[in-house]
């Protein structure tokens, strides 16, 4: 029976994470705990959750370049014309289309992004057959804590998490406290992260090669914290983005090293291109605040204001330096426009 289907991988799943952890016993006893808790209905209704989701962004669309114009992935329910997913799944998407548990395709369209968690929201225009998720609380969650990660029709695969801290992206993105787990999974985009009474902790977000974080290179994913959505819900729901001042935005995409934060691509016609940042600067100060991570960067970008305010860059370029002052913007005004209708 598909129930307990999840039942089989558990003891290679502790075998496996135990060598992540260094403690074969402590994680074998966590895999036992989440057999032990999560009851069979719990499983069915996670099952049932998860919705299969595809997109086509416009075709002017500025993500396109890393992304691609089509893109598939997961996505959660939270109520039957309502689906939550990994906001780059749907930026700028031109078409949704999402499969319930039941293989019925249905369309629908972006009902909110919201680029400072990531996280993106999907309006059906017909109910979806399936189970509405429940949020739940990530406060407890903790490193070898036993979670399933659960993708689309069955896609099920049980996960300890390996750790719980701070993520940035080259693409001017950083969330605190965000959850770690091993094994990887293959189709992490907008999958559920479950924990053991079967509410939502997490969705998938990215695959990752030091899960652990302590540079022992194991691999993993990356899932953004349930508790991120819940301040911004109704606003995401009423209104497509997060109410107030939103934060600035570059269109400068960095990596750090041993050098400090370079950059290694820019948004073409972006604020950082206009403005004439060039790739392979070295970015060592905003304004007066000295940064040689990308974290230090993006706190001091979004501590000069909100978006529209004049970002002063100190940059290395070769054996000169030089001030590149950027004028930011709200990420959601260079959007492409939708096409279809």
């Amino acid at each position: 029976m598909r129930t307990f289907l999840w039942l089989a991988p558990l003891v290679m799943s502790a075998c496996w994470c135990g060598s992540v952890v260094a403690q074969t016993s402590d994680a074998k006893a966590a895999m036992d705990r989440l057999a032990d808790s999560m009851k069979p209905a719990a499983i069915e209704k996670a099952l049932a959750s998860v919705v299969k989701l595809k997109t086509i962004a416009a075709p002017n669309a500025r993500s396109n370049a890393t992304l691609g114009n089509e893109r598939e992935g997961n996505g959660i329910l939270l109520a039957p014309r309502l689906v939550l997913t990994i906001g780059y799944l749907i930026m700028e998407a031109d078409e949704v289309e999402i499969t319930d548990s039941k293989g019925r395709k249905l369309p629908g369209k972006v009902a909110g992004f919201d680029a400072q968690s990531g996280l993106g929201l999907v309006r059906l225009l017909a109910p979806a057959q399936g189970e509405v998720i429940a949020l739940g609380d990530v406060k407890t969650l903790k490193a070898k804590d036993a979670v399933l990660a659960v993708g689309a029709h069955g896609n099920v695969s049980p996960a300890l998490v390996s750790s719980r801290r701070e993520f940035t992206g080259g693409w001017e993105y950083l969330v605190e406290e965000a959850i770690f787990t091993v094994p990887p999974i293959a189709d992490w985009g907008g999958a559920a992260l479950i924990e053991p009474s079967g509410k939502l902790v997490g969705v998938g977000s990215l695959f990752v090669r030091d899960a652990a974080g302590n540079g022992s290179g194991v691999s993993g994913n990356m899932f953004v914290p349930i508790d991120l959505l819940k301040p911004i819900l109704d606003e995401l729901i009423a209104n497509g983005k997060r109410s107030g001042a939103q934060r600035p935005w570059l269109g400068i995409t960095t990596f750090e090293d041993e050098d400090g934060v370079n950059v290694s691509r820019l948004s073409k016609s972006g604020p950082g291109d206009l403005a004439g940042v060039e790739r392979g600067d070295i970015i060592s100060a905003v304004g007066a605040t000295s940064v040689k991570t990308l974290a230090e960067f993006y706190r001091a970008v979004w501590a000069t204001g909100d978006a529209g305010v004049n970002v002063p860059l100190t940059v290395t370029r070769g054996k000169n330096e030089l001030t590149v002052t950027v004028k930011s913007v709200d990420r959601a005004s260079q959007f492409a426009a939708k096409t279809s209708h």
